[in-house]
């Protein structure tokens, strides 16, 4: 019996790699064909017929393509990489309402200023305006590597509220890192976005661990004595 269970639990544990390498490998594919249509993340669905593929985007209609040709072509390129079989991978596009809250969009945005020869300054700020113009808490941009001159540096651009620590950093803060090769080097970009308490990363998050309510005071009713 503790044989098959282990032969249980290795199998498990394979499967969770495999989806875990898939999902990563998928991303990296979607980042580098969709970066220009601001690709946002991408969310696996896998159920007994197919596997479908919701890709969040900013501009859905280049990520269709014309008559839906270019998410066909997407689709097709995804089933022959990762071996599918025929039409059981099926992809779709979803639209992100709210662009100031997903921080890689903001770092793509970020991205393609820095290449567009805008001053890193100039961009950062016009980002981090963008993030809280969008109702964010609060947000952060790294910018690191040669930056001016020959010594490469980190400059960091802040403003709002930001959680470092705890579980609320991982519900309520969205980070993204991308790298853009400049002429003097590459340079590192890393945007955080503290979203607000009714926008989490997740759907059962728990409350900010500082955000206290002060309730009224209970008003007594007739033929009932006052509490203190």
């Amino acid at each position: 019996v503790s044989t098959q269970s282990t032969g249980e639990t290795n199998h498990q544990e394979a499967k969770f790699v495999a989806d875990g390498v898939f999902s990563s490998e998928l991303n990296e594919f979607l980042t580098a064909e969709l970066a220009e249509d601001g690709y946002a993340g991408v969310e696996v669905r896998v159920t007994p017929v197919r596997t479908e593929v919701i890709i969040r985007a900013t501009r859905t209609k280049n990520v269709l393509g014309e008559k839906g040709q270019r998410i066909r072509e997407l689709t097709s390129l995804v089933q022959k990489r990762w071996r599918f079989p025929a039409n059981t991978v099926e992809l779709y596009a979803e639209r992100v309402n709210d662009r100031g809250l997903s921080a890689v969009a903001q770092a793509e945005s970020l991205r393609y200023k820095l290449i567009g020869g805008l001053a890193v300054r100039r961009a950062c700020y016009g980002v981090i305006r963008f993030i809280m113009e969008a109702g964010a808490k609060g947000a952060e941009v790294v910018v690191s590597g040669k930056l001016r001159g020959q010594r490469a540096k980190a400059q960091i651009f802040r403003d709002g509220y930001m959680i470092k620590s705890g579980q609320s950093s991982k519900e309520f803060v969205d980070s993204a890192v991308r790298h853009v090769n400049m002429r003097s080097g590459a340079v590192g970009i890393k945007v955080s976005i503290m979203l607000p308490e009714d926008k989490p990363k997740v759907s059962n998050a728990h409350p900010f661990a500082d955000l206290i309510k002060i309730l009224d005071p209970k008003v007594p009713q007739d033929n009932e004595p006052a509490t203190v």
